[in-house]
Order: structure tokens, then sequence, then C-alpha cells
């Protein structure tokens, strides 16, 4: 397996001479020599030693339990690639149980911080750990400070997690004395968009890259998001409450939660499901058992996805089956496309900032004024560019011999899981079919999950913050993608899990296979339907 060693190329290996004598052995003062390491266009602010601790993180996280943290150098960078470019960055290095590997984390939303709690979580397995603020500081759903701002734009768009890449690694080169063995990206959501673009843009980055839930298709996924918000919030009369939300899921699953002999509670094969709303129009009296034929109107626009006035598809569309599923606020089906109330739901929060920042730059802007004919491509040709991470020829990735693990949950109500089946297919088409495709490129799609996780089906795989088998290539698609890359073991299906109340410490109430796109998982008709080992993957013409 080809690494990134080229990073120690003799002029890195130069600009390094001032730490490197103090570094071979990793130790408090070479932690702290790192403060006067030159680096291009960048500035290290900070190096400090933080010992080893015992650490819980907040709740929901905290279903983790306690982390071990080794002690470790803790590094705080400063990038500067252009006169507007401000990306923070941090390093943390294991000082005496590195493993020997480097993982770069992802952000979610418009990002805006350092993901410490998933760094927590890595370096407590001894990876050397690096994260980015993309280029600015605010929260996850702010997006003023795009305005006025394109080189800030094009930092969060792709520039900043390169740069991370690039200056991430002559730290720890410097630090350890020598570079990482090998090099990986794990994000999920924006992570994911970061994910694939690092594959498409910079496919020398890195040898293993872990996408989930992902962002990729950016204008679609705004698009979407507009839709939506204009769909049940346009008309007061179109918005579905809560109250109404369980009714709707159970006729989807009256209609779809039987496939391959077993009834489960979620739909194992959207893309054969005929389900249609109007099954629930009201005959009589307005009640949470039915939907009034605005709410059959505004539902059948979710699921179809955006189209402009002359009826051409514009954006994908959603799958039915989780819309009353709990969740925590920005993973749920419920939090994205209809929100806690009217105008609240993270669908208008995030596309209003989107068009009001980044494209119209104005800072009250009401998405439910888009126009889908003419304001589209116009933010299209503003942004698309630097924000869409769509093109599916991965030659030169597949040259660096990296490998490409990519999962999305089929209840996303964020990026439409059809976003991935779509960019999936162009891929193989680019590539020269299935086979040239899967021997670098593997896409995991799972049932009954939601953003990122949570869901009514088996959600637990080794993504988000999932513990419980981290390491394990058979259920943990992290393991499974570090298996691929340096041993040569492609991943054929990875274990997912349903825990009671999703707690990974309580009983396991059902465990199924997730097989490589297309192929699915097929119960034998023997033994419980709850437990993996009684499902095969099949091919698509066998579903």
């Amino acid at each position: 397996m080809k690494t990134w060693s080229s990073v120690c190329a003799v002029g890195i290996w130069a600009a390094l001479a001032c730490c490197t004598a103090h570094a071979q052995v990793p130790s408090e003062k070479g932690c702290a020599d790192l403060k006067q390491l030159k680096l291009a266009n960048a500035v290290v602010d900070s190096a400090e030693v933080v010992a080893a601790a015992n650490t819980k993180l907040p709740a929901p996280l905290d279903v983790l339990g306690e982390m071990k943290l080794p002690q470790y150098c803790r590094v705080k960078a400063t990038a500067t690639p252009t006169p507007d470019s401000k990306i923070q960055i941090e390093v943390w290095m294991p000082l005496s149980t590195w493993n020997g590997e480097f993982l770069q984390i992802g952000n979610g939303g418009l990002a805006g911080s350092i993901n410490s709690p998933v760094m927590m979580e890595h370096v407590s397995h001894n990876f050397a750990v690096a994260a980015t603020d993309d280029g600015h500081t605010g929260a996850g759903v702010d997006g003023s400070w795009a305005m006025g701002h394109p080189e800030k734009v094009i930092d969060f768009g792709y520039r900043a997690v390169h740069e991370t890449s690039d200056k991430s690694k002559q730290i720890v080169a410097a630090f350890y004395g020598k570079p990482a063995r090998y090099a990986y990206f794990n994000g999920c959501s924006e992570g994911g968009r970061e994910a694939m673009m690092e594959a498409q843009r910079y496919p020398e980055d890195f040898d293993g890259i872990l996408a989930g839930s992902s962002a990729h298709s950016w204008m679609q996924l705004m698009t979407a998001f507009a839709w939506n918000s204009q769909a049940l919030m346009k008309d007061p009369a179109s918005y579905i409450p809560e109250a109404k939300r369980p009714a709707v899921e159970n006729a989807a699953l009256a209609a779809c939660g039987t496939q391959d002999g077993v009834t489960d509670k979620f739909v194992k094969d959207p893309l054969a499901c005929k389900f249609d709303p109007a099954v629930l129009l009201c005959k009589g009296a307005d009640g949470n058992d039915c939907l009034t034929a605005p709410q059959v109107k505004a539902l059948k626009s979710v699921y179809d996805g955006a189209h402009n006035s002359a009826g051409e598809k514009i954006a994908a569309g959603y799958e039915p089956g989780g819309e009353a599923e709990p969740g925590l606020p920005g993973i749920s089906f419920s939090s994205y496309v209809f929100g806690p109330a009217p105008m609240a739901s993270l669908d208008v929060i995030f596309s209003s900032a989107f068009y009001g920042s980044f494209v119209f730059e104005k800072p009250k802007y009401s998405v439910l004024d888009l126009n889908f004919d003419t304001d589209i491509p116009l933010a299209a040709k503003k942004v698309g560019s630097i924000l869409d991470a769509t093109n599916p020829d991965l030659h030169a990735f597949k040259a660096h011999h990296g490998k490409l693990l990519q999962y999305h949950g089929w209840l996303d109500g964020s990026p439409s899981p059809l976003l991935s089946v779509e960019y999936y297919g162009r891929a193989e088409s680019a590539m020269g079919g299935e086979k040239a495709t899967q021997d670098f490129y593997r896409l995991f799609m799972a049932p009954g999950v939601m953003h990122c996780g949570e869901g009514p089906g088996p959600n637990s795989f080794g993504n988000m913050l999932d513990d419980s088998h981290y390491g394990d290539p058979d259920r943990d698609v992290f393991a499974a993608l570090r298996a691929w890359v340096e041993q040569g073991k492609t991943p054929a299906s990875v274990v997912a899990t349903k825990y009671t109340a999703d707690d990974p410490t309580k009983p396991v109430l059902m465990t199924r296979p997730l097989c490589p796109f297309p192929a699915q998982a097929k119960w034998s008709g023997k033994g419980s339907s709850d437990d993996a080992t009684n499902f095969k993957c099949v091919s698509a013409k066998e579903h």
C-alpha cells in the first residue's frame, strides 16, 4: 500500500530541521519546541503537553462512558494561505502510545469550531489526530462570516481541510522524527462532503477516506432544504404538526415495512417502496390520524424532490418511514424537514443561512422568497464549483492506491440518501464498471438509519461516536477501512447493531449486515431475522 511518505521530501525535512533533533523520542521538551517550527503561510500558536486523564464527554455523548486519554502534545496552529484566511488547526499527538498513524476528522453544519469530542475519541485510541474550524469561528448554523469574504468561502469549500492535512503532517513528522505510516480522513455530514472533496480534489492527501451521510452535492442539498421549507411552510395549511407524524410513519411502514418476508419497524429497500401519502387524506373531519389535502401535497413534494417550473427535477427527494422517529436535534428526519414548529426546521435555518449569506449576502433573507427557476442557477454559478464535490472521476485517487468507504442512512433527512446512490452510479460509469469501482470504492446504505446515526434500524456500526466495536473490521466501518488499506481486506459487509435505547451498555435488539451497494442483505428464511448470521448479501439481480 502506498503511503504518503513523500511528505518527507528533502525540502520539508529542511524546514523541520530546527525541531527534528529534539523530536526523535517524543517528549515534553520536543512538544514545546514545536512552537519554533517553520511552516509556509502558517504559524504554530502553542504547543503543550496535556496530562493523561479519564474524561467523560457531556450528554448525550456520555453514553460512550469514560474515555482514557493518554498523555499527548496539543498543538494549535493558524494557516493563512490568503490575506483574508485564518484557518485554525489543532493536532493532538500521544507521547508514548502513538500507533504510528495520522487521522484527520471532519466537521458538521457550517463548521466554525474544532471538533474536540471526536478528537478525544480517536486520540484515546492512540492516533495522531488533527482537525480544523474550516477557516472561521461561529455556530454551525451561522453563515454570516461568508458575506463579503470569498476567500473564506473557498477555505470552507476545500482549502482549509487540505491546508490542515499539509500542515498537520509536517507537525507530526517533526514531533515523532518520522511521518505516519498511513493517513486517514473520517467525516460525516459536512465532514462527509469534506471527505469526498479530498478524494476528488486532493487525491494524494489520504490513504483511506471514510465519508458518512455526505453533503457532497451541496447545491442539491440546499435546493432540497429550500424546497421542503416552501412546500411545508409557505402556506401555513401545509405544515404537518408533530401529532400527525406517527400516522404518516405507520402508513409508510404498512406499505413497505414487510420486504423479503421480514416485517420491520423500518423500510429495508426504499428504492422498491411505493408509498402514496394520499392514502392518509382525511375522509371527514381533520384529525391526527389523517392529512388534509394541502398536507398531502406538501408531503408528496418532500418525497418527490425539487422541480423548477418546467417540471425538471433539480434536487433529490427523501425516503419515507422515519417521519416520527425521535433523535437528537440535527440527526432526526423531523428536526430537518418539519422542525419543532413552522419556520423552525433545520431545513429553513440552513437554507436561509446559505442563500442569505453565501449567495445574496442579505442578513435577513427569507428562504420562502427563493425562486427555483432563477436563483438556483445563480447560486450554482457563484459558489457551486467551490462547494460541490460531485466529480465522479476518481482515477487519481485510485492511482494513489487510496480506498474510499462511504455510508449513508436510508432515513437521512439532511443530505438525501439518493445523492449517495446517484454519485456512486456516476462514479461506477466513470471508473469502468462495478468491479473496477469496488476495487477501491464501496458504498454502504444503512436501512432505518437517520443522519449520521440513530434511527429505528441497526444504527451502530462505528458511525458518529459509536465506540462499542472500535477496531473490529467486521463491525466498525472505520476499522474496515483500515483493514482494507493496510491488509488488503476488502469489506464484503459490516455488521450493524441495534441496542436497547441506542445504548451500547444495554442488550442487543438486532444485528444486520450492511452490504456494498447495490447488493442488499437478504434473509435466508431460517433462524431469527434479528441475527445478522441469517442474512447474506445478494446482488441487485437477486433482490
